[in-house]
């Protein structure tokens, strides 16, 4: 495992016998996405997750696919949560909490964040189909736990409403994107956004 970080960037490499997972990220990019899973639907959740948090995201993995999608999906989130959270270096200076919104046409969405430094992720999502193209239903909810675990983050993601469960996945990551875009904004401080004075 490997990671370097400098002014708000980051790269990691995370290899297990399950996967190899290498990760690139930019906070204060424009959304561009270079995605390669071996996933489909992973490829196009993140490649949302980028564009509308404006953050500039490069993930590839080579994963065991024949076994199925548990051990990349998995892999994928932490990696990108470490990158997250090592581009955030000490959080000085960022917004740090944040609440979004999300409709995907009938579906609606709604993440709240707190980069706060502790993991605590809490995930509905109520989804009702058994996979949504490769990926099994269970991870993507559990994409969004492992995402918050290694990125240090309070994450809560609810669904609020919707029939169509890629509706109501993609609505979940689209509000994901836009909270993470405003949680990790400068506020142009150098202060720790905490009255401990660390995060």
């Amino acid at each position: 495992m490997s990671e370097d970080t400098d002014d708000r960037t980051a790269r990691v490499e995370r290899h297990t016998g399950e996967t190899l997972v290498r990760a690139a990220l930019v906070l204060d990019g424009s959304g561009e996405a270079e995605i390669d899973t071996g996933i489909g639907f992973l490829d196009h959740m993140l490649s949302a997750l980028a564009k509308h948090s404006r953050i500039d995201i490069a993930l590839s993995c080579e994963g065991d696919l024949e076994v199925d999608d548990h051990h990349t999906v998995e892999d994928c989130a932490i990696t990108l949560g470490m990158a997250l959270d090592a581009a955030l270096g000490e959080r000085r200076g960022i917004r740090r909490f944040a609440t979004a919104h999300a409709p995907l046409d009938e579906a609606l969405a709604r993440v709240v964040i707190d980069l706060s430094g502790r993991p605590s992720p809490h995930v509905f999502l109520d989804l009702r189909r058994e996979k949504l193209g490769d990926v099994a239903c269970e991870n993507i909810t559990h994409f969004f736990n492992s995402l918050a675990v290694a990125g240090r983050m309070a994450l809560h993601v609810d669904m609020i409403r919707g029939e169509n469960d890629h509706h109501r996945a993609e609505a979940a990551f689209k509000a994901l994107a836009l909270a993470l875009r405003e949680a990790v904004a400068s506020t142009g401080s150098a202060e720790v956004p905490s009255t401990k004075g660390v995060l």
